[in-house]
């Protein structure tokens, strides 16, 4: 496959603009210091009308709710952040219960937060971490944003109009997914490019043409430029293949793959001769479920994934993916924040991680 270039692409930035307070907030609100800060700490507790008057006039000051927030241009927590969405798992985890790899429960954000660990500590910082933004992006702000220097969110966790207000305090990195903000760094996989490699991989060297792709009900730009990259490589061979996925899973868990194949198999018509997963949870359940069937793999079908968590080499047959760069992701998004931390003034900078396939033998290889 191209392997995409990791050279930053360089784009003008925006300015920094002075830290308004809490009094700002409830002067321009109409609403007394108290109120603002229910509506952080305890929103349930204030009317949605006023929850929602002060939350829109603290985006649009661009106010950081924390006590931290009027020294963050002065004074260094030595935190940095990272939000991302819980991508629990717990199929995952029990499978990793039956295997001798202490990584087999590794998932995708998991390697992240390895990766940003690692480059905190080389660059003597620690690391606050928070999953399942339950309480939306005011939770977010108000647990997170105050009480670090810098942090890296995965892409569309967070709206946009929150983002720009956090980043008008400090640096901001994005991670996967395509850039929605210009000014602030940003780094992503070709995903489009792997998924384009394994699929003609599919097409060309096993001869099979009658394809399936599962991808998610819930948007993602990750999964849609995969999707992409595998309608192009289908395209490019003269394989029919549809405008939107074969199948959307609710999740993208091992539970969800297991059902993806029950959809695919039972509906009318000739059964696909392989199934291409937007990610290795999905295509572990599924070879769970192809066995319970009767189905051979890779004689009867074909299996891969996307994103090459531990737990696809352990399976049998091992699974056939791309492997992402995820753990040096992690890294850079660190290196980043360091950077952006020591001048506030340079370039926003984005980067195109370059991926990997592995041919396994789910595909017949190996």
């Amino acid at each position: 496959m191209v392997q995409p270039s990791a050279q930053p692409l360089r784009i003008p930035g925006g300015p920094v603009s002075a830290a308004p307070t809490v009094y700002d907030v409830a002067q321009r609100s109409g609403v007394s210091i108290a109120t603002v800060s229910r509506v952080y700490r305890n929103p349930d507790s204030v009317r949605r009308e006023t929850r929602d008057r002060v939350l829109a006039t603290a985006r649009e000051l661009g106010y950081v709710p924390s006590a931290n927030a009027r020294g963050l241009a002065s004074r260094s927590t030595g935190v940095l952040g990272l939000c991302f969405p819980d991508y629990a798992d717990p199929d995952a985890e029990a499978g990793a219960e039956a295997s001798d790899d202490d990584d087999a429960a590794m998932l995708y954000s998991d390697q992240i937060i390895r990766g940003m660990e690692r480059a905190a500590r080389r660059h003597g910082y620690a690391l606050l971490i928070a999953a399942s933004l339950n309480g939306g992006p005011a939770s977010l702000v108000s647990k997170v944003a105050g009480r670090v220097d810098g942090f890296a969110v995965l892409a569309r966790t967070v709206p946009t109009e929150d983002l720009e207000v956090i980043s008008r305090r400090l640096p901001v990195v994005i991670l996967a997914g395509p850039r929605e903000i210009d000014h602030l760094d940003h780094i992503e996989v070709a995903n489009a490019d792997g998924q384009r490699e394994l699929t003609r991989h599919l097409i060309e060297d096993h001869g099979l043409r009658r394809l399936a792709f599962v991808g998610s009900e819930e948007s993602s730009p990750d999964v849609e430029a995969r999707f992409r990259g595998y309608r192009e490589a289908c395209l490019a061979a003269g394989v029919p293949v549809p405008a939107e996925p074969d199948h959307r899973a609710s999740l993208m868990t091992q539970t969800e793959g297991d059902r993806a194949v029950d959809v695919l198999l039972d509906r009318a018509g000739e059964p696909p001769r392989a199934l291409v997963f937007a990610n290795d949870q999905m295509a572990v359940g599924a070879l769970r479920a192809l066995e319970r069937r009767g189905v051979r793999v890779p004689a009867d079908m074909a299996v891969t994934g996307f994103d090459g968590i531990p737990l696809s080499r352990l399976v049998r047959p091992a699974l056939t993916t791309v492997r992402q760069p995820t753990v040096r992701m992690g890294e850079e998004a660190v290196g980043l924040l360091a950077q952006r931390l020591a001048d506030r003034t340079r370039e926003p900078v984005s980067l195109m991680l370059p991926v990997t396939p592995v041919r396994r033998a789910s595909c017949g290889c190996g």
